[in-house]
């Protein structure tokens, strides 16, 4: 019998589904699959790959039910969804990293926004990057017993005692004994640094690399971010920002070892973010230089592939009837000024529409958080009323919760919208999609 059945609840059954068929509804819930052993997602999936297995049921009234299923060939699933993704309780980090964002997060806010998850299972399921700290040997066994890959590991650095230091958590030494396990497994990781001054960073930095290139192709890539800053570390470890010139020593240093990377593995391994680009003043990165782009989430090429993307568009778009006249933009400070060019390539194309690009200042975390999906609504709609707004205003959809429209102080876009006057449309991440919502396609 699983620990917590409260997270067993199905929320969806597909229609015409093995599990449909088999009379299983909505609101019903999962007691037991296989021979019993329902820990978690990755118990039912590893069971859910039989063409033939047995289910209990606890119904909404309370009575319990055995199901046989048969899946036919072509069955891929069973066609059930869960209320709860993992089927499982979400786990918590137990570290106190030196630069945890969370940390650095007012009062007030929704209670979501305070929960510190470091849990490998997110790591497959969603991308999330873990550190690995969080759990115990019989865990990691799983993970390489179900061949979960690829994994996504903050290392920040793989010098143990420094490690312990910047996690605040013993087990971070094992670092590169996890890792060693991992790759001896045949698993591929993904990893991360942020980078914080003075603590990580030049001859540390150096020594990650070199660690973790050690272990490639199993590692299969590494990025570095710099640390986020905000205004309310009040009490927390000090860190110093990275100013223009450190930007510019952090990006010489990783293209150096990048340029060695690629001269043996034909790919460069290891990639600073966008931030460091706009910090130091510098040119983006051609395309080729990302490697297929492997490190999205950690805002690695995200502006270059934006800008590829929507110039190639754009070449492609013919002309047609437009019905708006003018559009405002608003983003972070560190995607305005690329907008602003990209913009000035489409009002050449198409003269009659003007763009306005609004850069917004993130006065709520402090003007050292630069990116667009850390701007609240109040931010938002106080510099646009500041400012002014044309016929119709475009943010980029990475400024609201996930799969909701819901700014992080809880300010709605309906709300957004109704205070300016003016429509306003949520832009995907892709450059077309960015050159559609201009023609308002």
């Amino acid at each position: 019998m699983p620990l917590n059945t409260e997270t067993h609840k199905i929320s969806y059954v597909r229609p015409g589904s093995a599990a449909d068929k088999a009379g299983i509804s909505k609101g019903d819930m999962l007691l037991e699959i296989g021979d019993g052993s329902l820990q978690d997602i990755f118990d039912y999936y590893y069971y859910e790959e039989s063409l033939s297995l047995d289910l209990l049921i606890r119904h909404p009234d309370g009575t319990e039910e055995k199901y046989h299923i048969e899946k036919g060939e072509e069955d891929t699933d069973i066609g059930l969804s869960f209320e709860n993704g993992l089927l499982d309780d979400y786990r918590s980090c137990q570290n106190h990293c030196m630069f945890c964002f969370i940390d650095q997060m007012p009062p007030g806010m929704r209670e979501t926004l305070y929960f510190k998850d470091d849990d490998t299972r997110l790591s497959f399921l969603q991308g999330n990057y873990v550190t690995l700290t969080n759990m115990g040997e019989k865990e990691l066994d799983r993970v390489i017993d179900y061949r979960l890959s690829p994994i996504n590991i903050s290392v920040h650095t793989t010098n143990p005692s420094l490690r312990v230091r910047m996690l605040a958590n013993k087990n971070a030494a094992n670092i590169m004994p996890d890792i060693k396990r991992i790759a001896d497994a045949g698993l591929t990781m993904n990893t991360q640094i942020v980078l914080c001054k003075g603590i990580n960073d030049g001859a540390e930095l150096d020594r990650t690399i070199n660690d973790l290139a050690g272990f490639y192709p199993y590692v299969r890539s590494l990025s570095v971010v710099p640390v986020g800053l905000t205004r309310f570390r009040q009490g927390l470890y000090h860190l110093d920002p990275f100013t223009g010139d450190d930007a510019g020593s952090v990006i010489d240093q990783i293209e150096a070892a990048s340029d060695l990377m690629y001269e043996k593995y034909n790919e460069h391994f290891v990639y600073p973010s966008d931030e460091w680009y706009l910090l130091a003043g510098r040119k983006l990165p051609d395309s080729d230089r990302y490697d297929g782009f492997g490190q999205l989430e950690n805002g690695v090429g995200m502006l270059r592939l934006l800008i590829d993307e929507f110039n190639e568009a754009l070449s492609n778009e013919g002309r047609h009837p437009l019905r708006h006249k003018s559009v405002t933009i608003a983003t972070g400070a560190l995607a305005a000024p690329f907008l602003k060019e990209l913009s000035y390539g489409f009002m050449r194309k198409y003269p009659r529409i003007k763009v306005d690009v609004v850069t917004i200042i993130n006065h709520f975390f402090g003007e050292q958080i630069t990116v667009s999906g850390l701007i609240t609504g109040k931010d938002l709609l106080e510099q646009l009323k500041e400012h002014g707004v044309n016929e119709r205003l475009l943010i980029p959809v990475n400024m609201l919760r996930s799969n909701e429209e819901v700014f992080l102080d809880d300010m709605t876009v309906s709300e957004l919208s109704q205070a300016l006057q003016v429509p306003v449309t949520v832009v995907k991440s892709s450059g077309q999609d960015l050159l559609f919502a201009l023609l308002n396609k």
